[in-house]
């Protein structure tokens, strides 16, 4: 593979903190879905599982509430009282695209590469959010962790379900993957993609992402079509 990446066809991204700036929405909704489950605000309890929230950014939700609740139909039960929240701040307009991310889409597409945006949460919440944007249409493929077997990040089933549905590339190193969070970053190591970036606009840092593997950290999704032009 050259130093400009001209190999890559497949860009898997992820969407809340990466394409989509949600203004902390996720813990606005966990604190609904908190209510429903009897957790009091201000507790120990509460304070312990809001920290896994902000620690496991990026993962599928429902994974996410099976660690705090345990029994399956209270994890089922958090996860829908959290959805719904999530859903209606969406529909309040709190939400937008990250600044030139919905160009960065435009710019990768139009050099020939196929995109496919990804996310932790179900498919009624990423619709959602699409239809809030006006990223219906924007790319050919979107995917949720349902959409690959019910195992979202850091497993590697959304980047290789992506690969194996679009057909965008022959290879798994001609994939490149980006993501806000070390969940995404060893999501695309672990379905060996031939780049995985970390991106700043969101919940991880620099030392995660370099922890997770990521070959790349950005400021920015919109450094991407300069990295993979070999301009960055």
């Amino acid at each position: 593979m050259t130093s400009t990446f001209e190999d890559i066809r497949l860009v898997v991204l992820d969407m809340a903190g990466t394409t989509v700036a949600d203004g902390g929405l996720v813990e606005r909704a966990f604190e609904a879905a908190a209510a429903e489950m009897g957790v009091a605000p201000g507790s120990a309890d509460h304070a312990e599982k809001l920290d896994h929230v902000r620690a496991t950014m990026g993962e599928s939700k429902i994974s996410v509430f099976r660690h705090l609740f345990g029994a399956e139909d209270l994890a089922r039960r958090a996860n829908t009282a959290f959805e719904k929240a999530y859903g209606e701040l969406v529909d309040g307009g709190l939400i937008a695209p990250v600044p030139g991310a919905r160009e960065a889409i435009e710019q990768l597409q139009a050099d020939g590469r196929t995109v496919v945006l990804t996310t932790g949460f179900a498919r009624v919440t990423q619709d959602a959010v699409l239809g809030a944007l006006g990223w219906r249409g924007l790319v050919p493929v979107t995917l949720c962790p349902a959409d690959a077997g019910g195992r979202g990040r850091p497993f590697p089933d959304m980047v290789l379900e992506a690969f194996v549905r679009t057909k965008a590339a022959d290879d798994v190193r001609q994939v490149a993957v980006a993501g806000d969070t070390s969940y995404d970053v060893l999501s695309g190591v672990r379905a060996g993609a031939g780049l995985v970036a970390g991106v700043r606009t969101g919940a991880h840092g620099d030392a995660e992402f370099d922890a997770a593997g990521a070959t790349h950290v950005l400021d920015s999704v919109t450094e991407l079509p300069l990295l993979l032009r070999g301009v960055l």
